[in-house]
């Protein structure tokens, strides 16, 4: 067996703020802690001492947090029945508030140049504002508002002012069409809406106001919209035929309020935050619901412990509101970070242009996905000789598996002397099973670790933890960020099918997975039908919907195919009889998929095939058309109503092609 040769080694890991805490651990409470493997068992067999101390460590802000720490699930229930902190009371925002200097707190960018910069004081000042007249417009606790909003200064602000309230903040990216927005505002009824005029992306003015017109009518429930001046000034909806079921507000307006103090909502630690969406694979999205304390608690740990932070670091994510990412980062404001934010394609106006933003901002710790990595490298960007990096300490990359060959091109080609994470997670738990480490050496195509507090295994299909084998990551012990539920689904059974039927009792995150000799962590995908494109997240029913539309297509599949380190969405149409597939039909299919669901839907190949395979109770069966298009074999083929259809799809030519 050949030993990794390490890409990365930490020079002085007693010096971060883990190995810091680690030895404050030990002389504290007695402990004998050597190394991460030490720390991560300890966190694990001291659930209540190791989540007591994040939550010194993270200097939570509350006006009570109780004696206890968890309350265990009822005997035979699962996990997810188990209590974090009953007793507390506390505000999420007033944690991320916490700081009123004048040190830059945001920087928001976007791609044509535009540059605000706020800092603790001023975005203290206009959170008091919107905060004061949200609460003369009737929000309360509970009340879900809802951000369909670029990744600007906007959208953080509405988002504080909203959880200062107590209120529930969803957000969407403006790329998402109307029928993709109301697939998820619409089961959760906001009543209130932020929403934008536009937004820029490649050089383009994309104008939303005609969008936000049929959204808004779309939402029976909504009380009042906010529409921000994003592309304008002065944006107007276009004129609509009947009266409106709700109030249009300026934002200037709403921030035009003398308030100048924040009355931050006391409430319990598993008080709802979030409600942040699944991909939609088998029907309308699931809505899960997020808690403010279980998220600021693991945010604290992973931002702190796992990345380093402090107030002394530029933390940038390439984000949109619509992914879970928007969420993690903006949790640094907790630590006095100076937030950098983006808003565009990170190949605008050209493609260095986010590390020509990485040396003007002079970043500390640059956040991406494995996509851009690659894309980086295809388009020949060499950062290491064309800029100066010099604050890079720390570069984070998630949505996808990164390879190996991405690991070297960091290395070689844009810093040899900083950590390089990969770090999963996902939506599910608005954070991390998996990520960086500074204790550790970085090594080709894993993850560094296991987060603390975070009981991940990998099982085989008997049940039976495995290492150095390919199968399911799962979690076998509670963690303060488990979802409190899918909104409403109020005997929680969807939510336990979602997570703890694979292995009863046990969280199966749906990740395909395996454990090394160095107890890192390589992720091979996910191992459902959920699409991954460019490491964006993709539910296969999304597309359906809007092909399904079309007179012409009978039936339709759609899987993601393995290519060039990546995955790309391939679309099957079963078209009706005496139709073909000729590229004005493609162009149209494009084009709807495009409008109403968002760009990163859109099929690389659109393939007509004489039959789709299904199961005897009439389900299309995507994962065994994806094991038969990877040339691999296809289990339970019994199952079928029609397994001849399988062969359709074996050796496509079309499929080998760019």
């Amino acid at each position: 067996m050949t030993i990794p040769l390490p890409l990365w080694q930490p020079a002085t890991p007693l010096h971060t703020p883990m190995g810091q805490w680690m030895q404050q651990l030990n002389q504290q409470g007695d402990l004998a802690l050597k190394d991460y493997a030490d720390l991560h068992q300890w966190s694990l067999t001291q659930p209540e001492a190791f989540w007591s101390q994040i939550w010194s460590l993270g200097q939570v802000i509350a006006s009570q947090q109780g004696d206890q720490v968890l309350v265990p699930a009822p005997a035979g229930a699962p996990f997810s029945q188990a209590r974090w902190f009953p007793e507390a009371r506390l505000n999420f925002a007033e944690n991320l508030l916490r700081f009123r200097d004048q040190r830059p707190a945001i920087i928001a960018c976007r791609e044509d140049g535009q540059r605000i910069e706020l800092s603790y004081a001023e975005l203290y000042q206009q959170v008091a504002q919107l905060a004061a007249s949200l609460r003369d417009l009737g929000i309360q606790p509970g009340d879900r508002v809802a951000g369909y909003l670029p990744n600007s200064h906007f959208a953080l602000i509405a988002m504080l002012a909203t959880t200062s309230l107590g209120g529930i903040w969803s957000s969407c990216s403006p790329d998402f069409g109307v029928q993709g927005v109301l697939d998820r505002f619409g089961q959760i009824q906001p009543r209130l809406l932020f929403a934008t005029d536009g937004y820029l992306y490649q050089g383009k003015r994309i104008e939303t106001t005609q969008q936000v017109a049929q959204i808004a009518a779309g939402l029976p429930e909504l009380e009042q919209l906010v529409l921000l001046p994003y592309l304008d000034q002065a944006p107007q909806l276009p004129a609509q035929s009947s009266t409106p079921n709700y109030q249009l507000r300026a934002w200037s307006a709403l921030l035009a309020h003398p308030a100048t103090e924040i009355d931050f909502a006391q409430l319990p630690f598993d008080h709802p935050l979030y409600i942040l969406f699944s991909s939609g694979t088998t029907g309308v999205p699931k809505c899960i619901v997020h808690s403010a304390g279980g998220t600021l608690l693991q945010h604290l740990k992973e931002l702190i412990l796992h990345t380093g932070l402090t107030r002394e670091d530029v933390f940038f994510y390439y984000t949109t509101c619509g992914w879970m990412m928007w969420n993690w980062q903006v949790s640094a404001l907790a630590l006095g970070t100076r937030l950098v934010l983006f808003d565009g394609s990170p190949f605008a106006p050209e493609p260095r242009s986010l590390w020509d933003l990485a040396e003007r901002e002079q970043i500390s710790v640059f956040g991406t996905s494995a996509k851009y990595l690659s894309a980086c490298e295809k388009a020949g960007l060499r950062p290491k000789q064309t800029h100066q990096l010099p604050a890079l300490r720390t570069l984070l990359s998630t949505g996808s598996p990164l390879s190996p060959e991405s690991f070297a091109y960091v290395y070689r080609e844009i810093k040899d002397d900083l950590l390089l994470a990969s770090i999963s997670g996902g939506t599910d738990i608005v954070s991390c099973f998996a990520l960086g480490c500074p204790l550790r050496p970085v090594y080709a195509g894993q993850l560094q670790c296991r987060g603390l507090g975070m009981a991940v295994e990998v099982w085989n299909e008997a049940g039976q933890a495995v290492v150095g084998e390919k199968g399911e990551l799962v979690c076998t012990q509670p963690f303060p960020s488990m979802p409190l539920g899918f909104w409403q689904d109020e005997d929680g059974k969807k939510y336990q099918a979602a997570y703890f039927e694979r292995f009863p009792g046990v969280w199966a995150q749906g990740d395909y997975a395996e454990l090394t000799a160095e107890d890192g962590l390589i992720i091979y995908g996910r191992s459902d039908a959920v699409l991954n494109p460019g490491g964006v997240r993709i539910g296969t029913a999304e597309i359906y919907r809007q092909v399904e539309t079309f007179t012409e297509v009978a039936e339709a599949l759609c899987i993601g195919q393995q290519w060039q380190d990546d995955v790309r969405v391939v679309l099957f149409v079963r078209l009706q009889q005496g139709q073909q597939l000729t590229p004005e039909l493609e162009q149209r299919l494009r084009q709807q998929i495009r409008q109403q669901a968002t760009p990163r839907h859109v099929p690389a190949k659109i393939v007509q095939v004489a039959d789709i395979p299904r199961t005897r109770s009439g389900k299309i069966v995507e994962l065994a058309v994806r094991e038969v298009v990877h040339g691999r074999p296809v289990k339970n083929q019994e199952a079928l109503a029609n397994p001849e259809a399988l062969a359709l799809f074996a050796g496509l030519a079309a499929l080998q092609e760019a």
